[in-house]
């Protein structure tokens, strides 16, 4: 299995970028899928994610009303819209997938991407 982020990019504060989470070798339909991120000198910190059967949605506190995350299942892919970013949001976006029925922190996800950098500053 392997998972591929890509999307990411400078921006500008109060830019958009969507990111892309494809995943390979494995028929993801009922795996919940996390974006995480992280900034320099912090851990890793859960962003949203969407659960496998039923494709419930979860936020963060700091991007909910920001961000959208969505996902194609005919294609196996995910996807996290970011709109009005702030340089807060500047960190490494991981895109992760695990057999679960619920959203978790990130040792609950099997699978991880390799990261993409979002950079948000004027």
């Amino acid at each position: 299995l392997q998972l591929v982020e890509t999307g990411g990019g400078l921006v500008q504060p109060g830019g958009s970028l969507r990111l892309s989470c494809k995943a390979s070798g494995i028929t993801l339909d009922y795996y919940t899928v996390g974006w995480f991120r992280q900034a320099p000198g912090k851990e890793r910190e859960v962003v949203s994610c969407i659960t496998g059967g039923d494709a419930l949605t979860y936020y963060e506190t700091p991007v909910r009303g920001r961000f959208t995350i969505s996902r194609d299942k005919a294609n196996n892919s995910w996807f996290l819209q970011m709109d009005s970013l702030k340089t807060e949001d500047t960190g490494v976006y991981y895109c992760a997938a695990g057999p679960l029925t619920y959203c978790s922190g990130p040792d609950g996800y099997d699978y991880w991407g390799q990261g993409t950098q979002v950079t948000v500053s004027s």
